[in-house]
């Protein structure tokens, strides 16, 4: 969420970054993470016991009492929203209190109740670029938008292999993933290949939108090539190897992107 916003702040804003605005902004939006992280560790901490790779988490584990949670998640994310609101702007603020109200409200309760939760779970992954964006003056339009829809269409790969991995996991924990109700993977691969597709076209409008240049146009087209090829292994046959090659992918693709992005900027 710091990488996407601090790479959000430099794209919006002009020809001189404000480096203690960025920090003012990436303090907020750590505090509103950090919050947002914890309330979710107390609303899945009967998941979390029954799952294998997060048992050991603080609440589970008893280390931890729900309350001592409880009200930590709540200082620190009201903290953070009063901070941005006071140190950067309402309209960044708000975007941070958006992507709490998103993630703890919805995407976290719908995890139980419909595979269509990574859906819903990759609005409030994408919201800290924007929320970046506005914090340096940037103004709401198709520049930002474009950037959103890059982070949203990128989780979607990216979740669905983590999915796939720890399948057996999800369904000890009764979250209903795709993974959990496919036997084959075929199904996981399928989606996985559609969003990694519809990511490339998509990746390339900073650049016909002038936020970046033509270098920044061909890095896109080759990591979003490599990208579409690991997803499409997957198809072929899901395997556990397959869906980490997949993840690993996408754990390069997201800072190789920003980079390039913020290298290539087009000057205002």
């Amino acid at each position: 969420m710091l990488l996407t916003a601090a790479a959000g702040f430099y794209l919006g804003a002009g020809s001189v970054v404000d480096l203690w605005l960025l920090l003012h902004t990436l303090l907020g939006t750590a505090l509103v993470a950090a919050g947002t992280n914890a309330f979710n560790q107390l609303r899945e901490r009967d998941v979390d016991a029954r799952m294998q790779r997060t048992r050991g988490r603080p609440l589970p584990s008893g280390r931890l009492s729900p309350r001592a949670a409880g009200a930590f998640a709540g200082v620190i994310s009201v903290l953070g929203v009063v901070y941005l609101a006071l140190a950067v702007n309402l309209l960044t603020a708000g975007l941070a209190a958006l992507t709490l109200a998103s993630y703890v409200l919805l995407y976290t309760p719908l995890k139980r109740k419909t595979s269509l939760n990574t859906l819903i779970g990759a609005v409030p992954g994408a919201l800290p670029i924007v929320g970046g964006w506005t914090a340096a003056g940037g103004a709401l339009g198709p520049a930002v938008l474009a950037l959103f829809w890059i982070l949203f269409l990128w989780q979607l790969p990216h979740f669905l292999a983590l999915a796939w991995i720890y399948r057996e996991d999800y369904q000890r924990g009764g979250l209903a993933m795709l993974s959990v109700d496919d036997p084959d993977g075929r199904a996981t691969g399928w989606m996985a290949l559609l969003y990694a597709v519809a990511l490339l076209p998509v990746s390339l409008t900073p650049t016909l939108l002038g936020v970046t240049g033509a270098r920044y146009f061909v890095g896109a087209v080759v990591l979003g090539a490599v990208y579409v090829g690991v997803a499409a292994a997957l198809t072929r046959a899901a395997t556990t190897a397959r869906a980490w090659r997949v993840f690993l992918a996408s754990i390069v693709y997201l800072p190789a992107l920003l980079t390039l992005m913020v290298l290539d900027k087009v000057a205002a």
